[in-house]
C-alpha cells in the first residue's frame, strides 16, 4: 500500500514537472504525427490523455494506447508511464503488476532514472516479482547514482 501511494506523488510529480514544457501545443498538435508512428509525439499525445491536459480529458485507456505504441518503440518515458498505469490500474485500465514490471524493467535498462528506482523498490518489496534484496539493491543503486 506504502508503494501505491509513492506512486500517486510521484506520478503527480513528474505529471507537474513536465506537462509545461510537454504540452506547448495541445493534444491535436500531437495527433497526426503520431498517427504517422512519430515516437515522440505518441509519447506526447498519451501524456495529454493521462494527465488531461492539452485539450483533452483525462482518459487512461487512450494514454495506454499511445504510450505502448511509443513504449514498443523503445521511448524510455513511455515504457515507464506504460509500467505505472499497469502497476496503479484504475481508470478502465486493469492494474497487472507482472506487465508493470516488464516495462519498468525497459525503462531502466535505458537509463531510466525513475524507473530504475520503482523497479529497485518492487524487487526489495517483493511487489509484482520474488523478492530479491540484491537485485532490488542494484537498481536504487543505479537511480541513486542519477540523483534519485
Amino acid at each position: 500500500m506504502k508503494l501505491k501511494s509513492v506512486a500517486i506523488v510521484v506520478g503527480l510529480f513528474v505529471s507537474v514537472l513536465f506537462s509545461q514544457a510537454l504540452l506547448a501545443g495541445n493534444a491535436e498538435d500531437y495527433r497526426k504525427s503520431a498517427e504517422q508512428g512519430n515516437v515522440d509525439a505518441q509519447y506526447g499525445l498519451g501524456f495529454c490523455y493521462y494527465i488531461g491536459r492539452g485539450g483533452v480529458g483525462e482518459d487512461r485507456l487512450e494514454a495506454v494506447k499511445w504510450f505502448r505504441k511509443a513504449a514498443e518503440q523503445g521511448n524510455a518515458d513511455a515504457q515507464f508511464y506504460l509500467g505505472l498505469s499497469y502497476y496503479s490500474g484504475g481508470r478502465g485500465v486493469d492494474a497487472d503488476k507482472a506487465e508493470a514490471i516488464k516495462w519498468f524493467r525497459k525503462a531502466a535498462e535505458q537509463g531510466h532514472a525513475v524507473a530504475q528506482q520503482w523497479l529497485g523498490k518492487c524487487y526489495s518489496k517483493g511487489d509484482g516479482v520474488v523478492k530479491d534484496e540484491a537485485e532490488g539493491a542494484k537498481w536504487l543503486r543505479k537511480a541513486k547514482e542519477q540523483g534519485l
